[in-house]
């Protein structure tokens, strides 16, 4: 019997301050069983840092290749933003950049890993797509305060990040990128 998805439910505060942006989120993720805790809360935060009227989860889970994780959608359903998380592959970017005139991708990994795959093929419209960069200590430090059900505060100022919960504050940079890498 295959394994099941465990279903998270993360009540959020957010006050993305740069964007103006403050809501309170409630977000049901289905963490996969291949999915690492590392993914789960990149996709978590690229949600609430993207967050604006008609975004949302793939409803194919994360493993669908004909969506992205995350989009954002008009009324009639086209995508408006195609928001990648981790570390896709050059051929599914370039589907992206396609498929979508707003294209972003949420990380943890390292910048020359995505620069790699980056120029192992032609990607449509590389220079616009932007890249943000989690720190990996700061989510395995978020991991260790997230359970399945809980409440959190999320700030975003000036390319940090601030996360209060169970009366804790951690804090990481949001490094903001561009998939093209500089030149040397």
């Amino acid at each position: 019997m295959a394994i099941k998805a465990t279903v998270y439910h993360w009540q959020v505060t957010l006050s993305d301050v740069d964007r103006g942006v403050y809501e309170a989120l409630d977000l049901r993720l289905a963490r996969q069983p291949s999915e690492s805790m590392r993914y789960l809360l990149t996709r978590a935060i690229a949600y609430c840092l993207c967050y604006e009227e008609g975004i949302g989860f793939s409803k194919e889970g994360i493993a669908s290749t004909d969506e992205p994780p995350l989009a954002v959608r008009d009324g009639s359903g086209t995508i408006r933003a195609w928001i990648e998380i981790g570390a896709p592959s050059a051929e599914r970017l370039h589907k992206a950049g396609k498929a979508s005139p707003r294209v972003a991708l949420f990380t943890h990994v390292e910048l020359s890993n995505l620069w790699r795959e980056a120029r192992s093929r032609s990607i449509y419209n590389v220079e616009a797509i932007d890249v943000w960069r989690l720190d990996p200590g700061f989510l395995d430090a978020l991991d260790a305060k997230v359970d399945r059900n809980t409440k959190f505060e999320l700030v975003q100022s000036g390319g940090e990040l601030y996360v209060t919960v169970g009366g804790e504050t951690l804090q990481g940079a949001l490094g903001r990128h561009k998939l093209v890498p500089p030149r040397a």
